[in-house]
């Protein structure tokens, strides 16, 4: 753990080393040298448990982790929950998703919404959550191809993006279901192909 990072990401690493989740975080000090690819740069390099050939699922996985606060007192329907990412998020993400994708070894890109609950108390609806550093997080990921197809202008001016309430409800899934043999379910909503 010694690359430079933000609190979500030094929490979503907690979770991955708690879980037993391989993986390889970008140091954030040689992004530079990604940069002359022209491809926005990506967090982690995830390896889910049961992955490659005889899986269903993929044998890697690109994730972007985005922060957000959450400051209600309920997660139940997954309601108020800010999912909005930058354009050069999602090209990025699919671009690299090409990079990885080989035959029989399918990659799949993902951004890692990180939500940090600003209240002691906040109903979770029997949703996993995980403590680090005296905060309360919870991780719900989405497929950067799914998002791509769903996604609506936010600030033309920023260049950001978002997904309806109802779109995320529809599309978001605990990390836990795409990344550990404990939580593998169905892999084929997030594997869309990229176009």
């Amino acid at each position: 753990m010694g690359v430079k990072v933000n609190e979500y990401e030094r929490a979503f690493e907690g979770w991955l080393v708690e879980n037993g989740v391989q993986y390889v975080m970008i140091d954030q000090a040689r992004r530079s040298l990604l940069a002359r690819n022209r491809i926005k740069s990506f967090d982690f390099l995830l390896y889910p448990a049961g992955r490659g050939r005889e899986s269903t699922g993929p044998a890697v996985i690109v994730a972007e982790v985005k922060g957000r606060k959450f400051k209600g007192a309920s997660v139940g329907g997954l309601t108020g929950l800010q999912c909005w990412v930058g354009m050069e998020d999602i090209r990025g993400l699919l671009r690299w998703q090409e990079q990885f994708d080989e035959p029989g070894e399918r990659a799949m890109s993902v951004i890692v919404f990180a939500y940090r609950f600003e209240l002691p108390s906040v109903e979770t609806d029997g949703r996993e959550v995980y403590d680090f550093a005296d905060h309360r997080y919870m991780f719900q990921a989405v497929g950067a191809a799914d998002y791509s197809v769903n996604m609506k202008v936010r600030s033309p001016r920023w260049q950001t993006v978002m997904l309806s309430a109802d779109d995320f409800r529809r599309l978001a899934v605990p990390v836990r279901r795409l990344l550990t043999s404990s939580g593998q379910g169905s892999f084929e909503r997030c594997l869309t192909p990229v176009m």
